[in-house]
C-alpha cells in the first residue's frame, strides 16, 4: 500500500476575508498562506496550530457551493475545554458537548454553514 496523508481540505466559502477572519479569530487557527492564485483568485490556507492538515478557503468550485462541506471532524484532547473557550470567542454550537460510547462531541458551523464536529475520542479500553 502507498503511504497516504491528507494535506489540504477545500472549504467552500462565499467571502474569503470573512471566512479567514472566522478561522483565525474565532477558532484560533494560524494562517499558512494568503496569495494570488490564478486570475482574480486567492489561495487562502489556514490550519489549527501544529496540524499537518490545513484548510483552503475556496470560492471557485461550481460543484462546491458555499456551506456545502459537512461533517469534517476536528479532534481535541478536551472537548469541554475547547467548547468553553470557542464559545467565548464567538463560535456558535448546535448543542453542548454530548458523551457517546465512542467519545464526546459537539457541532458548529462557520459563517457560510459549513459543518464541523468537535470531537474527543473515548479512552481506549485495555483488553
Amino acid at each position: 500500500m502507498p503511504e497516504l496523508r491528507i494535506q489540504v481540505v477545500s472549504v467552500p466559502v462565499s467571502d474569503q476575508d470573512r471566512a479567514k477572519a472566522f478561522y483565525l479569530e474565532n477558532l484560533g487557527f494560524e494562517e499558512v498562506s494568503d496569495a494570488p492564485y490564478g486570475e482574480g483568485r486567492r489561495w487562502v490556507e489556514v490550519r489549527p496550530a501544529g496540524s499537518p492538515t490545513s484548510l483552503t478557503l475556496v470560492t471557485w468550485f461550481p460543484s462546491m457551493p458555499a456551506g456545502s462541506l459537512q461533517g469534517l471532524v476536528i479532534d481535541t484532547p478536551d472537548v469541554q475545554e475547547a467548547y468553553t473557550e470557542l464559545l467565548a470567542r464567538g463560535v456558535h454550537f448546535a448543542h453542548e458537548p454530548r458523551k457517546e460510547p465512542w467519545g464526546t462531541f459537539t457541532t458548529f458551523t462557520d459563517p457560510d454553514g459549513n459543518g464541523f464536529v468537535l470531537a474527543q475520542a473515548a479512552p481506549r479500553q485495555e483488553s
